[in-house]
C-alpha cells in the first residue's frame, strides 16, 4: 500500500508531465525571484483589504510604514519614522522622518520630491476623515480601521513641518503604535494623489501603486501573474532581486510541482500532505514556526437562532476539536481555547474549553426549541490559509457530527472576492475561517474579530456585539502594566466562553517552501511575506 507521499509524487509526476510548461527562459525571469501565490490580490493598496492575499503582494513588497517590526523580536523598530516621543499623558505621539527617501518612478508616475510629512497626512487622513477628498475612493471601505474604531480615537494629525508629524489621541492606546507598524498603515504619495485627482482618475492609485518599498509595480495580468521591479533607490538598501514576479496559480498541487520544475523559486500554503514531499528533496527548503494565528468556527450572532448562547454552545460541543485537528492539520498545529495563540504574552493557560459531547449538544438543542432536522449553512473558505489549510474537509468532518445530534448542514463556497462580500453582508448561518496577526499585541485579536466596531468593517465574522465585552478589551488599552491587561483578557476569555460567538479550533504552525537557491527568505510571523532582501543565485 502507497503512503501519503509516495501517493503525492505519482499524483505530482502527472502534473509535471500535463500540467506545467517548461520554466522562462527570458531574462526577465531568469533574473528575477518567482512566487508562486495563491490568487489575485483585490486591491494594490492594502489600506482597503484584510486579505492576506493583497498584504502579501504590496505590503511589504510596495510600501513602507511609519513604524515596523523586528521579525525575531517582535519589538516595534523605525520605519519612514526614524524616531519618536510619546507624551506623559499617553496621548501625543510625536514623528521625527526620515529624509531622501525616494518614491517609485513608473512609467506612469515621475515624483518631483522625496518623502515627506504630506504624505503622512494623506495616508492616514484618508482612512481616517470621511470629508477627505480620497475617503470615498475605491469604495470607502478601510477594514482594518475600522474594525479597531480607530479613526474616531485620532483627535488630529499635524504637519510640525517638512520631516515631523504629530498625533494626538482623544484616549490612551497602548497598542496604538503597533497598529502603525502593521501591513495596513502603509503610506502612499500625495503627489501621485493629487495628480490623479487632476486627471479625474483617483482609482488608479488602489490598482497602480506608488511607494517607497523595495520594489516598484510594472504589472498585473489577473489570474496569470505580478510583476516588479526592484527600486534601486531604495532607502534601505538591501539585497534584493532585480525582479519579483508572482505566478498566480491557485492549485496547491500545481504550486509544489512548479517549485520542484523550479518554474516557482517559492511557494504559498503548502498543503499539510505535501510537506514530507519538500522536506525529502534536497534542492527543497521548508521554514517553520509557531503562527500567530486563529482558525475557528463563527456563528452569525444576528441570525436566530444562532443568537441564542445555548445552541452556539450545543453546536461547539457536538464536534471533536481533537479528530478536526488531526485531519485537517496532520500534526502542524496546536488545539486552540481561546483567540489568542501561546505564543503571546496574554495567553490563558488555563482558559475555559468545550469538550466533544453530542448527548449534551443534544440536550441543548431540545432546551432551545431547535427539533432534530433543522436546516443550516457552514461556510467554508475557497482558499488555503495557514489557520485553516482545508476548510471544505473541515466543513465536511463538522457536517457529520452535526447530522449525528439532528442537525442538517448545508456546505457553501463561492469565489473568494465573493466569499467575503456575502459574509461581510451577513448572509451565513456559520463560517470556518480565522485570522492572522498583523501586530504581536492581544488586541490585534479580541478587537477586529469581536469588537463591536468591527461588524461593519467585516472582520467580525460572528456579526456579534457585546458592551460588556467591548468594555473590557477599552479598558485593557487604557494602561500599559502587562499584569494588569493579562487579567482584564482573562475576563474577557471567561464571557467569550459563555457566549461563544466562535469556537476556537486551531493555532496552525506557518510554513515556507523554497528552493535553496533563494537567500534571505524568512517567514514573516507578523503579516504579509518579505521579499526585501531575499535574492536568487543560479541553479
Amino acid at each position: 500500500m502507497l503512503n501519503r507521499c509516495q501517493t503525492l509524487l505519482f499524483a505530482l509526476t502527472g502534473l509535471l508531465v500535463t500540467g506545467c510548461s517548461p520554466a522562462p527562459q527570458n531574462a526577465f525571469y531568469q533574473s528575477g525571484v518567482i512566487y508562486c501565490s495563491e490568487s489575485n490580490p483585490v486591491y494594490f493598496n492594502p489600506q482597503l483589504d484584510t486579505s492576506s492575499t493583497t498584504t502579501d503582494a504590496t505590503s511589504h513588497q510596495v510600501y513602507d510604514r511609519l513604524l515596523d517590526f523586528d521579525p525575531d523580536t517582535g519589538r516595534i523598530v523605525p520605519g519612514l519614522a526614524s524616531s519618536w516621543l510619546v507624551s506623559d499623558d499617553g496621548l501625543t505621539y510625536t514623528f521625527q522622518l526620515r529624509k531622501n527617501v525616494a518614491f517609485h518612478s513608473t512609467s506612469y508616475f515621475t515624483p518631483s520630491r522625496d518623502f515627506n510629512a504630506d504624505d503622512v497626512l494623506f495616508s492616514i487622513n484618508r482612512w481616517r476623515l470621511p470629508s477627505h477628498p480620497y475617503h470615498g475612493v475605491s469604495g470607502g471601505r478601510y477594514p482594518y480601521f475600522e474594525s479597531l474604531g480607530l479613526a474616531g480615537n485620532i483627535a488630529s494629525v499635524e504637519r510640525i513641518n517638512g520631516y515631523r508629524v504629530e498625533i494626538t489621541l482623544r484616549h490612551r492606546d497602548s497598542s496604538f503604535l503597533a497598529n502603525l507598524a502593521t501591513d495596513f498603515s502603509v503610506i502612499l504619495s500625495e503627489e501621485y494623489a493629487e495628480q490623479l485627482m487632476t486627471k479625474g482618475m483617483p482609482e488608479r492609485i488602489d490598482h497602480y501603486p506608488v511607494g517607497t518599498g523595495p520594489f516598484k509595480f510594472i504589472d498585473h495580468r489577473k489570474d496569470h501573474f505580478i510583476r516588479y521591479q526592484r527600486h534601486d533607490a531604495y532607502w534601505q538598501h538591501t539585497d534584493s532581486a532585480q525582479r519579483l514576479i508572482y505566478d498566480i496559480t491557485p492549485r496547491s498541487s500545481l504550486r509544489l510541482a512548479k517549485l520542484i520544475t523550479g518554474e516557482c523559486d517559492a511557494s504559498a500554503f503548502p498543503a499539510q500532505t505535501e510537506l514530507d514531499v519538500i522536506r525529502n528533496r534536497d534542492n527543497l527548503l521548508l521554514a517553520e514556526k509557531p503562527g500567530l494565528n486563529i482558525g475557528f468556527w463563527a456563528f452569525n450572532t444576528q441570525r436566530p437562532p444562532f443568537d441564542n448562547p445555548d445552541v452556539r454552545r450545543a453546536l461547539a460541543f457536538a464536534i471533536d476539536k481533537n479528530t478536526l485537528l488531526e485531519a485537517v492539520y496532520f500534526g502542524s498545529a496546536t488545539r486552540a481555547k481561546t483567540v489568542l495563540p501561546t505564543a503571546s504574552w496574554a495567553f490563558q493557560e488555563d482558559a475555559d474549553d468545550t469538550a466533544y459531547n453530542p448527548v449534551l449538544a443534544r440536550k441543548l438543542l431540545d432546551s432551545a426549541g431547535v427539533e432534530p432536522g433543522f436546516r443550516m449553512t457552514i461556510w467554508a473558505m475557497p482558499v488555503e490559509r495557514a489557520y485553516n489549510p482545508n476548510a471544505a474537509k473541515m466543513a465536511e468532518l463538522i457536517q457529520r457530527y452535526l447530522a449525528d445530534v439532528g442537525i442538517q448542514a448545508t456546505i457553501v463556497t463561492y469565489d473568494w472576492t465573493t466569499f467575503r462580500r456575502h459574509l461581510r453582508d451577513g448572509l451565513h448561518d456559520s463560517v470556518l475561517i480565522g485570522w492572522s496577526a498583523d501586530n504581536g499585541d492581544p488586541d490585534n485579536f479580541y478587537r477586529p474579530l469581536l469588537s463591536c466596531s468591527a461588524i461593519p468593517s467585516g472582520t467580525n465574522r460572528a456579526m456579534w456585539c457585546n458592551s460588556d465585552y467591548d468594555r473590557l478589551i477599552n479598558e485593557a488599552l487604557q494602561t500599559e502594566d502587562i499584569e494588569k491587561r493579562k487579567r482584564i483578557y482573562q475576563q474577557a476569555n471567561r464571557l467569550l466562553y459563555e457566549q461563544l460567538p466562535l469556537v476556537p479550533i486551531a493555532h496552525a504552525y506557518r510554513y515556507q517552501a523554497y528552493r535553496d537557491v533563494l537567500t534571505g527568505m524568512a517567514i514573516n510571523p507578523y503579516g504579509g511575506v518579505r521579499f526585501s532582501g531575499v535574492s536568487k543565485t543560479s541553479d
